[in-house]
């Protein structure tokens, strides 16, 4: 969509306080006819990085900044559905994901209250966040402008905008040996660049200040730690007989996971745009949600639905990771999720233990495992004679084509 300058007064901003987005407020209203920019933050479990944020925004020309708090919709309308599908993308647990969606909703919702000209984010053409956050706005607002400075102005690298916001007077809290590019919410950490975009360099667990969310597994305690996680349906609902909202559970899994080493995962990844890219993600409390839930539907799901549930959570992962949060696909994956995980009730237990999770029992009164079917001992429930039969008939197209190959000799 070509942008007429002329036409844009009041721009949305996609406001994190970051070096992007710091830089983009006086980048706007030099190029843009000096527009009014209103800055939104959508808090997803940031923590500390919102603070003095108001006092930045304004600071550096923006005329309000909302911040709004998104965490418990975050947490339920799209954590929860894509834990309960298995969704991964080559092994990421979708941490920025599935937050860029939540936060450009709200952002359409605030440029239509506000009767903005166009909505702005501070991705760079490079990435993935660029396509998350456009997709979204064009499903809520298809015809809002949307301005993307990565892809427009002259700034070619983390050094020059550096130098752009000291020319502008623009704080920051970073500098150029430390400025790793992060992305923090309630979910996970993720880390990027610097010595991490050599895949040789081996991440620095140990240095002081590198993990933010958990320890390295060598300074995780030497003794292990049980939990107990109970879910309803696919939903964990209470940590060691303590009943709780999702969104407490996984900030409690945070901080037992976290200092035991959990969670920790150095991948290189396919961006969307087609380049690979190395990251390092932390997520302690999601890592074993994960695996709570799994393990619990090794005795809730039948075979047949466990494997092709197992199939579309590649699909589901890779419409979360491309940013097709809001399309038809989704939705109707997240109907079969539903319906698939309605007898997923039940108790897990398990041991942590220096970056390990190991599964230390498991419950359901919905389960399938059936001990006297299943035992090496005596039994009277299972004939073993029919196994005769069914090998046979199972084996029918192999013992065909086997007389059809003696035949030809």
């Amino acid at each position: 969509m070509t942008i007429n300058k002329a036409d844009i007064k009041k721009v949305v901003l996609a406001y994190s306080g970051g070096l992007d987005t710091s830089v983009i407020i006086p980048w706007l209203k030099e190029n843009y006819n000096n527009c009014e920019v209103i800055a939104v933050a959508g808090d997803v479990g940031q923590g500390t990085e919102l603070d003095g944020l108001e006092e930045k925004a304004l600071a550096t020309g923006a005329s309000k900044l909302y911040i709004e708090d998104l965490t418990e919709e975050f947490v339920n309308d799209f954590i929860i559905p894509s834990l309960k599908a298995g969704a991964k993308y080559e092994e990421y647990l979708l941490g920025t994901s599935f937050a860029r969606p939540v936060i450009a909703k709200r952002l359409v919702e605030i440029a239509k209250a506000e009767d903005a000209d166009a909505i702005c984010h501070g991705c760079t053409g490079k990435g993935n966040d660029q396509v998350r956050f456009e997709l979204t706005i064009k499903a809520f607002a298809p015809d809002m402008k949307i301005i993307a400075p990565w892809r427009e102005w002259d700034i070619k690298s983390r050094d020059e905008e550096i130098d752009y916001a000291k020319a502008h007077n623009v704080p920051l809290k970073i500098n150029r040996e430390t400025s790793y590019s992060k992305d923090k919410n309630l979910w996970h950490l993720s880390h990027e660049g610097l010595d991490l975009e050599n895949p040789m360099n081996e991440p620095q667990y140990e240095k002081d200040g590198f993990l933010e969310m958990s320890v390295s597994p060598l300074q995780a305690p030497d003794m292990p730690t049980y939990i107990t996680l109970d879910f309803e349906a696919g939903v964990p609902v209470a940590l060691d007989g303590e009943k709780m909202g999702a969104k407490e559970i996984i900030l409690t899994l945070n901080e037992i996971g976290g200092a035991n080493g959990i969670g920790l995962l150095d991948i290189v990844e396919n961006r969307l745009v087609g380049m690979k890219s190395r990251g390092l993600y932390e997520t302690p409390g999601g890592t074993i949600l994960y695996k709570a839930l799994n393990v619990l539907e090794t005795i809730c799901l039948d075979k047949a639905t466990s494997h092709e549930k197992a199939r579309l959570a590649i699909t589901f992962g890779e419409l979360v990771y491309n940013g097709q949060w809001y399309t038809p696909l989704r939705e109707a994956l997240s109907a079969f999720v539903d319906k698939a995980m309605e007898n997923c009730t039940g108790s897990v237990k398990l041991k942590l233990y220096k970056g390990n999770i190991i599964n230390a029992g498991v419950s359901s009164p919905y389960s399938l495992y059936n001990h006297e079917i299943a035992t090496f001992d005596e039994d009277d429930v299972y004939n073993q004679k029919d196994a005769e039969g069914f090998i046979n008939l199972y084996g029918l197209p192999i013992k065909v084509k086997a007389m059809m190959e003696e035949n030809k000799k």
